[in-house]
């Protein structure tokens, strides 16, 4: 089952509800479009406002940046390894650890979609492809291979609204 986009607003009900460790591997998530796996891996050797980052999924280089005040927050509680330091120092934050605490937050608010940590990629690509307009820019930034597999994830937000349009529409459907 594949993961969902989330409206702005239910992006905050689920960031509201995570532990404040993971809210700051999601706000990295929501601002660098990387896979939380990609997150987690980060060493606090590496953090600055512009860095290298090799995904472990594809192995493609990419540089990201980070605002000052996420990197301050992300700098405030990293360990002397790992920015982000699970129970035991010399290991990371782990992805099932993370993605437990997001599905017990999208549980909590009572949200409808799939959600797990790759909706933050989804909220990313939308919000790339509003602000520059370019399919390009945003494959570029995912480091997709393919325009289609971009194309699902900008247009996420335009699959909700028709899956949306879909339900009013039907007898019984929900008004707004």
């Amino acid at each position: 089952m594949t993961t969902d986009y989330l409206l702005h607003r239910e992006v905050d009900q689920v960031l509201d509800l995570l532990t404040p460790e993971n809210r700051l591997v999601m706000r990295v998530s929501l601002h660098t479009g990387l896979r939380v796996g990609d997150v987690l891996a980060l060493r606090a050797a590496q953090l600055a406002p512009h860095f290298w980052v090799t995904e472990s999924k594809t192995g493609k280089r990419r540089q990201v940046g980070l605002p000052k005040a996420l990197l301050c927050d992300i700098k405030k509680q990293a360990g002397k390894v790992w920015a982000f330091p699970g129970r035991d120092p010399a290991q990371h934050r782990t992805r099932q650890a993370v993605w437990k605490d997001v599905k017990r937050a999208a549980k909590a608010a009572r949200l409808p979609q799939n959600v797990s940590p790759h909706s933050a990629r989804k909220v990313f690509a939308v919000e790339l492809l509003q602000k520059y307009g370019d399919i390009a820019r945003v494959q570029r930034a995912l480091n997709h291979g393919s325009v289609s597999v971009t194309m699902i994830y900008a247009m996420a937000d335009m699959r909700l609204q028709a899956k949306f349009q879909r339900r009013r529409s039907r007898p019984g459907g929900i008004i707004s």
